[in-house]
């Protein structure tokens, strides 16, 4: 199984970036379980606005696009920015709209049968929000999200995760140097 993390921090590479370092303990527990996981910083990319698959020459969606549809469970994953998700965010979000449109052999949404999750940094300042607009804006490409939609943190660089949250679900606070809370402990999917 493959799973495919969209990570849309507004911090170019090789700049440390919060959402990825929570994004990596996610796609972490995915590989415990054999999931392969492919990262794509989107802020790296030359992604051209539209609501197209391919934008023309130079533009990097089409290769993303082609990831995604390789594999079975989309992550998204974001800074919270004054309450609402990254402008990265947005951009993918946009293309990926296009594939509303987009239909496989069997005359399906091409993104049938996968599920999608969000990973947002942030908390009080509108994370839950976040987690909503990106799960409904995905949901116009056929992508399912399992009840429980999100989870968000709060990531120290020197701590690690502090705080955790998950959409519908429990919530808490780490003590530092104890590990993020595991699927079972939080009751939720990863």
């Amino acid at each position: 199984m493959k799973a495919l993390v969209v990570n849309c921090t507004l911090k170019a590479s090789p700049e440390p970036s919060n959402t990825e370092a929570l994004a990596a303990v996610v796609a972490e527990r995915l590989s415990e379980h054999e999931v392969e996981v492919d990262f794509v910083r989107a802020v790296d990319l030359p992604l051209v606005p539209g609501v197209v698959t391919d934008g023309g020459d130079g533009d990097e969606w089409p290769r993303v696009h082609a990831q995604l549809l390789e594999s079975e469970i989309l992550i998204i994953a974001s800074p919270t920015w004054l309450g609402r998700p990254s402008s990265v965010a947005q951009r993918v979000l946009e293309r990926m709209n296009a594939m509303m449109s987009e239909t496989d052999d069997e005359n399906r949404p091409v993104a049938y049968n996968r599920v999608a999750r969000v990973v947002v940094t942030g908390n009080e300042d509108g994370a839950h929000h976040v987690i909503s607009e990106i799960s409904g804006a995905s949901r116009t490409s056929a992508t399912r999200f399992p009840a429980r939609r999100g989870r968000t943190g709060t990531w120290d660089p020197v701590r690690g995760p502090t705080t955790w949250t998950s959409s519908g679900a429990a919530s808490g606070r780490t003590t530092p140097g104890v590990p993020w809370p595991t699927t079972s402990s939080a009751s939720h999917g990863p």
